[in-house]
């Protein structure tokens, strides 16, 4: 199947996926192939199906079931909008490479005060956390204090244009959000990671650690879709059960 040029590839993949459904080649109630084969179909990512399943689900054309897939719900889907903008994985991606960079910069440059500051906002991210406070602000102040370390005002722009991403596309806001309500928070033991290896003043070190991080932000984000999906069919059951219990009871 092929993709549509100038669109981000997430919005080409749901593009051509309307179409396809459109044109009759899925129906309404049918499945659609597994994330794996349609990866291997549009030579893509997982994360990248899983962010066009994601925008399809927002524009009502199909929904996850439970151990059975994804279904398609409408056959005459209206073209996908652009203001879905960008997916929490293509950013989250984005941010590896560059704050992996930026950290290991970082590490070269970095003040004891700074430091001092990196641990402050710790105890900030586990109270927020502990709280249960949206936004990530503690989080986001992390990793903009990192790259202020760097000196370099140019990617301080950049990582603090990444994070306001976050924020600012619907898409991504979406996926967060179905991230929290499963209970994905901020991961403080990797942020210890990154401060002890910022401490060693050691880059390669310091770059592992925000490589693994936000390599964990994206597995955690693909097992919090997962789960969204498999919550949302428990709830259906509970509520189908909650019906024939009081049904019965008449």
């Amino acid at each position: 199947m092929t993709v549509p040029e100038g669109r981000k590839l997430y919005q080409q993949i749901a593009n051509a996926i309307s179409k396809a459904i459109r044109a009759g080649t899925y129906q309404p109630g049918q499945r659609l192939p597994p994330e794996r084969e349609l990866a291997e179909e549009f030579n893509v990512s997982r994360p990248t199906i899983r962010e066009a399943m994601i925008a399809l689900d927002i524009m009502g054309l199909v929904e996850a079931r439970q151990g059975s897939g994804i279904y398609v719900t409408h056959s005459k889907p209206a073209e996908q909008p652009d203001d879905l903008d960008i997916g929490a994985f293509e950013l989250t991606e984005a941010r590896r490479m560059f704050e992996g960079e930026a950290v290991a910069l970082a590490a070269t440059t970095i003040t004891e005060p700074e430091l001092a500051e990196l641990s402050d906002i710790l105890k900030d991210m586990v109270d927020e956390n502990e709280r249960d406070i949206a936004g990530d602000q503690a989080d986001r102040r992390f990793h903009v204090a990192i790259a202020r370390a760097t000196r370099n005002s140019a990617i301080v722009l950049v990582v603090e244009t990444l994070w306001d991403l976050r924020y600012k596309s619907p898409l991504c806001r979406n996926m967060l959000a179905r991230g929290r309500a499963v209970g994905v928070r901020p991961l403080v033991d990797d942020h210890v990671e990154i401060l002890e290896a910022l401490k060693t003043r050691d880059p390669r070190k310091a770059r592992a650690a925000m490589h693994h991080h936000l390599g964990t932000v994206i597995e955690n984000l693909l097992i919090a879709t997962e789960l969204e999906a498999v919550q949302r069919a428990q709830s259906e059951v509970a509520a189908r059960r909650s019906e024939l219990a009081r049904r019965t009871a008449l």
